[in-house]
Parts: C-alpha cells; sequence; structure tokens
C-alpha cells in the first residue's frame, strides 16, 4: 500500500493550467459529440455553431449547447467576428488533462512492474 504522499492518486484536485479542473475536462470529454465537435473543430482550424451542426444529427441550438460546455471545460474558445461567433480548439486544457492521465499510467506500470517482480521471485 503506498504511504502519504508515494503513488496517491488526487482525485478531482488536479487542476489544468487554464484553471478548470481535470474532472471539468473529462466530463466534457465523456460525452460522443462533444468529442466529434472537438474533432471537427481541431480538423478545420475552428468553425461557426451553424458549419458544425451541418455535420451532426442535431440542431444548432444543441451544438451551441455542447459548445459551451466544451467552453467551461476550457477546450474551446468563442471569438466574436461581427455577427458571427467562430470556435476555435484551445490545446491547453488537454494537454494538462493529457499529462495527468500518463502520471496515473506510470504509477499503474510501476505497480504491475512490482506484482511481477514479486510473482517471479
Amino acid at each position: 500500500m503506498p504511504g502519504p504522499g508515494r503513488g496517491a492518486v488526487r482525485r478531482g484536485s488536479a487542476v489544468t493550467g487554464t484553471g478548470q479542473s481535470i474532472d471539468e475536462v473529462l466530463a466534457a470529454m465523456a460525452d460522443p459529440t462533444r468529442r466529434q465537435l472537438l474533432a471537427a473543430l481541431a480538423a478545420r482550424g475552428g468553425g461557426t455553431a451553424t458549419s458544425l451542426a451541418g455535420g451532426l444529427p442535431i440542431s444548432r441550438q444543441a451544438v451551441v449547447k455542447h459548445l459551451a460546455v466544451l467552453s467551461r471545460a476550457g477546450l474551446v474558445e468563442a471569438r466574436r467576428s461581427g455577427r458571427e461567433v467562430r470556435y476555435v480548439t484551445r490545446s491547453d486544457a488537454l494537454q494538462a488533462t493529457a499529462r495527468w492521465m500518463a502520471g496515473l499510467a506510470a504509477e499503474w506500470d510501476a505497480r504491475l512492474s512490482e506484482i511481477k517482480r514479486i510473482a517471479e521471485s
């Protein structure tokens, strides 16, 4: 069993570089429609709710609601250009979440290596 500060996974307390919690990012990414929107924005370099809704079986209003969730999680940014609102991806929160997950994976790898070492001795 890991002692305090050694191998302990901090749940819910990890924060991305943009101030959002890892939990917010993972909750936003849990929805397949939001993942699809994020992928489309990344591939296109941005887009409007109307252009994004064209490729999905949901309304523009539903797309706007999904984009609001992604925005609160720090994954997209809305930029007003005249009457149009363009959405672009922000990578900071996703990169911070990926670093946190890599640390978690490394911890599990270390635990599995220790189990293997014990089993083989």
